[in-house]
């Protein structure tokens, strides 16, 4: 199963699911109310590399990684 890790202000608890690509995973987790507002500002990871397609297939260990936007100076 593939590792989700949440970042930042996210503070949810890692998730493994068993998906076959990002797109199951966007299914997955639009049904949970506290990362609603976060999923279209989120960058992606997968094995610490950003990731823009959903549909990239991910094997069963990858690391996937939710990267909220952030500012700063």
């Amino acid at each position: 199963m593939a590792i989700v890790e949440f970042l930042g202000p996210i503070s949810k608890e890692p998730l493994e699911v068993d998906i076959a690509n990002l797109s199951e995973l966007k299914d997955i987790l639009s049904k949970q109310s506290d990362l609603g507002e976060w999923l279209d500002g989120v960058a992606i990871a997968v094995n610490d590399k950003i990731v823009s397609d959903l549909n990239v297939p991910l094997l069963k260990h990858d690391k996937i990684t939710l990267l909220p936007p952030v500012c700063g100076g």
